[in-house]
C-alpha cells in the first residue's frame, strides 16, 4: 500500500472515530426542540431505532473494511522490519513473485465472458492487467492470512448496539453466561437452516461461556414459517422447545401435518400439541417477536445480536466464533457490560 493510500485509510479511520463518538453521545442530550417540546437522543433512539440500526451497521461494515486494510499494511510492516527489509521488498518477494501471467488461451476464455463488441486485440492488455490484479490480490490475501497466524492481532471494533428484549426468553445454556447470542430467524429461511448446525457447534465448543436465545422473525415470502414458529412454541409449552427447534432445522419439513408428526416423534402430548397449533394459541407470542424485529429495523434473516451488538447475513462457524470471542475478550466484554448499565 502506498504512503498516500495509507494516509487515506488513517484519515478515514479518524473520521469514523469522530462519527462513532457522535453516536455515543449521552442519551439525555437534547437534539431538537419543537415549540416548547424537547427531543432527546433517547427519544430518537426509541422512536426511530428501525431507521438507525441498519445505517449504523453499514457504517460499521465500511469501518471494518478500512480497519482490515490497515491491519494488513501493519502486518506487512512488522514482518518486513523483522527481516530488515522494506514492506515493498517483502511484497515483491512473497506476493508479486508468486503471480504468474495467464496464458493466451486463458485470456481468450476471459474475453469470451465479456459483454463487449470490441475485438480481442484491442482489449488484450486490459484483460492481462485485470487478471494480474486479481491474482495479486488473491496471493496477498493468502499471505496476509499466514501473517495473522504468526503475529497476534486483536480486533476490538464492535458492531452497533441495540437493546433486545429478553423477557420470558428461552435460553439454551446458562442465562447469565458471559456472552448471549440472540438470533432472529425463520424456519423456512435456507440461510437460517444452514447456520443452525454452526450455532449448535459453537455452543457445544464454548459450553457455559455462551447462551443462545432464539427469536421468531418469519418472513412474508415463506408461507410455512409462521406456523412452524407457532409449533416450536407449542412444543416449548411442553418443555421441548429446543428439541423441536432442532428437528425443524434438521428435517426442513414444515407442512402442518409434518409439524404434528414431529410432535409424535418427540413424544409430546399430541392432543395438547394439536389443539395448541390448530387454535393459533402461540400466534400472539410469535407476533411479539416479529414486532420487535420490525422495531429494530431488521431487514432479513438470520440477524444476530451478540451481547447486544448487531450483525446480519450468512455467517459460518468461524465468523460466528470470532464475533463471540470478541465479546469474551476482557476489553470488549467490559464495554458491553458498561453499555448495558
Amino acid at each position: 500500500m502506498s504512503g498516500r493510500k495509507l494516509c487515506c485509510v488513517a484519515f478515514a479511520l479518524s473520521l469514523m472515530a469522530v462519527t462513532h463518538a457522535a453516536f455515543a453521545q449521552s442519551n439525555s442530550e437534547i437534539i431538537a426542540r419543537v415549540g416548547n417540546i424537547s427531543v432527546s437522543r433517547a427519544d430518537l433512539e426509541k422512536e426511530e431505532s428501525s431507521k438507525l440500526l441498519q445505517a449504523r451497521y453499514q457504517y460499521y461494515q465500511a469501518e471494518s473494511k478500512a480497519l482490515e486494510d490497515l491491519i494488513a499494511q501493519k502486518l506487512l510492516e512488522v514482518k518486513a522490519k523483522s527481516e530488515n527489509i522494506t514492506a515493498d521488498q517483502l511484497i515483491d518477494r512473497e506476493i508479486k513473485s508468486q503471480v504468474k501471467d495467464p496464458t493466451e488461451d486463458q485470456m481468450k476464455v476471459y474475453y469470451e465472458g465479456l459483454e463487449t463488441e470490441q475485438p480481442y486485440e484491442s482489449v488484450r492488455e486490459k484483460i492481462l492487467e485485470k487478471i494480474r490484479q486479481l491474482r495479486t490480490d488473491r496471493a496477498k490475501t493468502a499471505y496476509i492470512r499466514t501473517l495473522r497466524d504468526e503475529i497476534d492481532v486483536t480486533v476490538e471494533l464492535a458492531p452497533p448496539n441495540a437493546n433486545v428484549d429478553l423477557t420470558n426468553a428461552v435460553y439454551r445454556g446458562p442465562q447469565h453466561a458471559p456472552v448471549t447470542l440472540v438470533e432472529f430467524a425463520d424456519y423456512e429461511c435456507p440461510y437460517c437452516q444452514k447456520v443452525a448446525a454452526d450455532i449448535n457447534r459453537l455452543q457445544a465448543d464454548l459450553g457455559d461461556k455462551l447462551a443462545i436465545v432464539y427469536k421468531d422473525f418469519p418472513l412474508p415470502m415463506h408461507s410455512h414459517a409462521e406456523k412452524a414458529a407457532e409449533a416450536a412454541r407449542c412444543a416449548g409449552a411442553q418443555g421441548k422447545f429446543w428439541e423441536y427447534h432442532d428437528v425443524l432445522f434438521n428435517t426442513k419439513q414444515l407442512d402442518v401435518e409434518q409439524l404434528k408428526e414431529h410432535a409424535e416423534v418427540l413424544k409430546l402430548d399430541t392432543a395438547k400439541f394439536d389443539k395448541c397449533l390448530d387454535s393459533g394459541e402461540q400466534g400472539a407470542a410469535v407476533g411479539r417477536d416479529k414486532a420487535e424485529g420490525t422495531r429494530l429495523g431488521l431487514g432479513g434473516t438470520p440477524s444476530f445480536f451478540v451481547n447486544g451488538h448487531f450483525f446480519s447475513g450468512s455467517f459460518d462457524y468461524k465468523a460466528l466464533r470470532e464475533k463471540v470471542e470478541q465479546q469474551l475478550s476482557e476489553p470488549a466484554h467490559q464495554v458491553a457490560m458498561n453499555a448495558g448499565k
